[in-house]
């Protein structure tokens, strides 16, 4: 299941822009003080490292990514999720607009 829309959360105004404008992305706080970014990843191949473990949604477009320490690319596409350990890194490479939720762990 695809999340559509985010109720009752703060929002920050500010992106968060990474890899000269190849991510952008906003934070939002739930009222329980959970985060979760929300973005979009442009056509591009990054690496991006964890400090808290994350939950990668994929809501629209799609990637490929592989974990840490793995050769093996695995596709992420609309509706599909992967986890990332914390204190880790992924890469991922993208040919059309990936949009994300991240939930911090």
């Amino acid at each position: 299941m695809i999340t559509e829309k985010i109720d009752g959360v703060s929002v920050s105004t500010q992106a968060n822009v990474y890899f000269d404008g190849k991510c952008v992305s906003h934070s939002i706080t739930f009222p329980d003080g959970t985060r979760k970014s929300v973005g979009v990843v442009l056509p591009a191949t990054l690496t991006f490292n964890t400090g808290a473990p994350e939950i990668m949604e994929c809501v629209a477009g799609s990637c490929e990514y592989r974990l840490a320490g793995s050769d093996t690319w695995h596709t992420s596409k609309a509706g599909d999720r992967f986890n990332v350990p914390g204190q880790s890194s992924f890469d991922i490479r993208v040919t059309e607009a990936y949009h994300y939720i991240c939930h911090f762990g």
